[in-house]
């Protein structure tokens, strides 16, 4: 699993743009596999069945070891390779983006094919919204009641998110940390409360924080 990675946020987002009369529709979603990222193309090209193109790309796996895109009927690489091409540019990972083209009568050319398919894509994505995701690990931290002040103010004024406290016999405090600052965690805990913590590793998960598309 990826330590840290970039992708957009889980709901599907369409955004719209118009170029020497034309419509460019992008429609921008997350696929974890290559079966939720043909699904959704289908879906969008059942959808705008009128439409002159239904043009896309996806990116997906850690190593991006999943790479298509498709001209839908445009001139052979002015428009699934642009889309794939913004993709990579904002090192976007797990990302399918199929951007729906309503002819308006103006020929764009090669290049201006090229430019509008990265435009919209491009303005897509700051619609959609990246995130980026940071794998970490639930680390279970028991103290005596008499630490919890101590503790639990200490771990606000921390960059390590709390992630619940129990209150049972002893305080039971679950924290987020970051799967390569496991063993500094600890080491803290046990300094902050002079050895008096026991430790239980939880699951790993991601947490997601939203980031700039410039």
């Amino acid at each position: 699993m990826l330590s840290r990675y970039f992708t957009v946020r889980q709901e599907v987002s369409e955004h719209e743009i118009i170029i020497q009369k034309s419509r460019f529709i992008a429609h921008i979603k997350r696929a974890e596999n290559e079966g939720e990222a043909q699904e959704f193309i289908q879906t969008l090209k059942k959808k705008y069945w009128d439409a002159n193109h239904n043009c896309s790309a996806y990116l997906i796996g850690e190593n991006d070891q999943i790479q298509k895109a498709n001209d839908d009927g445009e001139p052979s690489g002015t428009a699934g390779v642009p889309i794939l091409e913004v993709l990579k540019k904002k090192n976007l990972k797990d990302t399918v983006v199929v951007i729906t083209r309503y002819f308006g009568g103006i020929k764009l050319g090669a290049g201006g094919l090229i430019r509008a398919y990265g435009k919209a894509t491009s303005e897509g994505l700051e619609t959609a919204g990246i995130v980026e995701r940071r794998l970490v690990q639930v680390i279970h931290v028991k103290i005596d009641y008499t630490w919890l002040g101590k503790v639990e103010k200490e771990l606000r004024l921390s960059t390590f998110i709390i992630k619940e406290i129990n209150y049972l016999d002893h305080v039971v405090i679950e924290v987020y940390v970051d799967t390569e600052q496991g063993q500094a965690f600890i080491d803290w805990m046990v300094d902050l409360t002079n050895g008096s913590c026991n430790f239980t590793k939880g699951e790993n998960v991601y947490l997601e924080e939203e980031k700039s598309t410039n």
